[in-house]
């Protein structure tokens, strides 16, 4: 729960997943519009303004349980010229943006470690949640299940020669990871982080050495 840490932290870490969060979305809208849907474009979502993307209940739940959500993009797959792929690329769109700036922010912890810098303890400091977070966001989000955008891209693979499996995901899988995080949160038995752990870390040392 983010509201028990100490305050220096929160300083170093609101902002960083605030950034994150918001360009994960912004990042859905721009692909969507990229690829012929201005639907975002007309609701003010193709933006990094934070307030355009912020979910009020979403932050609330990130101070206080760990876990939040910003409001999803809006999408009408019928303007792609294939919506089935649109809505893939439209899906990945958010987590590789995250990976994107992981490996910016993780480059510059390895140029600190190669030319022996010293950028001050809050610099550091903050490069490293920065990178952790949006390597931590893009790993959760790969998961597939609904709501998360691992799921339509999993739909999209799967939805042409399965398309029951895909219809039973969509129907059950908010209570799936609503149960799981419950779980989580009432046990201290993570299996989330088990699952994208191992990923966040390969990545976190790929792209900074950590």
């Amino acid at each position: 729960m983010l509201f028990r840490l100490a305050p220096e932290v929160l300083v170093l870490l609101l902002p960083s997943l605030l950034f994150a969060l918001c360009f994960h979305e912004f990042s859905h809208a721009w692909m969507a519009h990229r690829l012929g849907d201005s639907t975002a474009e007309r609701m003010g979502r193709l933006t990094l303004n934070p307030l355009a993307h912020l979910d009020p209940m979403g932050a609330l739940m990130i101070l206080f349980v760990g876990f939040g959500w910003a409001k999803p993009v809006p999408v009408d797959p019928r303007y792609f010229r294939d919506p089935r792929k649109g809505m893939m690329m439209v899906a990945f769109a958010g987590p590789a943006s995250n990976l994107i700036l992981a490996f910016i922010s993780g480059l510059m912890i390895r140029t600190i470690y190669i030319f022996d810098l010293n950028p001050g303890e809050a610099i550091y400091n903050l490069l490293f949640f920065f990178t952790y977070i949006n390597i931590a966001l893009a790993a959760f989000n790969m998961i597939p299940l609904p709501p998360l955008d691992g799921s339509q891209i999993l739909a999209g693979v799967l939805g042409p020669k399965n398309p029951e499996l895909v219809h039973t995901l969509q129907r059950h899988g908010p209570m799936i990871l609503l149960g799981l995080i419950v779980f989580g949160y009432m046990t201290n038995i993570r299996i989330i982080w088990w699952i994208i752990g191992p990923i966040v870390n390969g990545f976190l040392y790929i792209f900074a050495g950590l």
